[in-house]
């Protein structure tokens, strides 16, 4: 199939530590060999949107906010400059040509390839421990473009307990406040890495639909990581969404992971009812061992046609991007009412 073809199936990718990585080299660019996410890898992958975590590594000590403000650095000095070339998005309205993908066509004059439009860039903070403490600070970080929260990474920190720790805790007082100021703010609650006692708390708290933005299927791979079967319904009831995830220990328990494992995961979802809930969210950057056949985003176009080859181009089409893009364009803040 060729490129126009392709084209017409773009992609949303709802996770990646591209960010984290900068931070602690810097010599890494968004054109960087070591990168698995980079605008190239974007356009041969025909993503429209990619979403950059701020994930604040224990390699730098304590987390605090300056960490997550150098990020945010990072996302604008090489993610939307005239180099990075992504385009921001903040509000709802952003996705009103939402049916724009990014493209690259011949330039007039045979000298190459040109992209006609930019993907979006879309930042997330992954756990609060940065915020120190203080809920105050989702304000700031609403006020600087984040529009996605996750209370938590793999472990306890002062707003709730990950799924990691033992004592399987929920959200703190102060956890509770930050949901509540989320809530306020628009900023849309992610529960990967959160403890099951906390997706529940998140569950039943939230004013907006939640999402679950890089986990897979307990049932399929009994990882933690992974959502359990009444996890994955409470989230279709509430209209949120799933992203699964590449990280191949979610995946599979054990054995090499090629794209087509990934399919027991879409099945058993699709069988709960969630076929208009999926989407993906990759971890790119963040993953120690790849999926074979899902190295970077330029895979994207062959793993699609491998989708085609058990299920529907509108089911297909809705996985790979629409049902991300119709959460967002549902859910976002509006510009208006900023």
């Amino acid at each position: 199939m060729n490129d126009k073809l392709k084209a017409k199936r773009p992609v949303v990718d709802f996770h990646c530590d591209v960010l984290s990585k900068m931070q602690l080299n810097s010599q890494v660019d968004f054109s960087h060999l070591s990168l698995d996410v980079t605008k190239e890898s974007l356009l041969e992958g025909h993503v429209q949107l990619q979403t950059f975590a701020i994930y604040i590594s224990q390699v730098l000590g304590t987390p605090r906010f300056e960490h997550v403000v150098r990020q945010i650095e990072l996302f604008r000095q090489h993610i939307l400059s005239s180099s990075g070339g992504l385009r921001p998005l903040l509000w709802r309205e952003d996705l009103e040509n939402k049916d724009e993908a990014p493209d690259k066509l011949p330039r007039t004059d045979g000298s190459g390839m040109h992209q006609t439009r930019s993907p979006w860039a879309l930042l997330s903070l992954e756990g609060a421990d940065a915020l120190e403490g203080n809920p105050l600070y989702a304000e700031l970080c609403y006020a600087m473009g984040i529009r996605l929260m996750g209370l938590t990474w793999n472990y306890a920190n002062w707003a709730a307990d990950g799924i990691m720790e033992q004592r399987g805790g929920g959200l703190t007082r102060k956890g509770h406040e930050l949901v509540k100021r989320c809530n306020e703010l628009g900023l849309l609650l992610d529960v990967s890495h959160l403890s099951v006692r906390g997706f529940w708390e998140v569950l039943e708290q939230a004013a907006l639909p939640p999402i679950a933005s890089h986990s897979n299927a307990f049932t399929v791979c009994s990882h933690p990581r992974n959502l359990q079967d009444d996890q994955v319904r409470a989230l279709i009831s509430r209209n949120g969404r799933i992203g699964l995830t590449f990280v191949t220990m979610f995946i599979k328990e054990q054995g090499t992971v090629t794209a087509e494992d990934l399919l027991l995961h879409i099945e058993h979802i699709c069988a709960l009812g969630g076929a208009r809930h999926l989407m993906f969210g990759s971890d790119f950057d963040g993953i120690e061992h790849h999926v074979e056949g899902l190295e970077h985003p330029g895979k994207y176009p062959a793993f699609a046609e491998l989708l085609l080859k058990h299920y529907s181009e509108e089911m297909v089409k809705g996985w790979l991007g629409e049902n991300a893009l119709h959460y967002l364009q549902t859910n976002l803040p509006s510009k208006s009412s900023s």
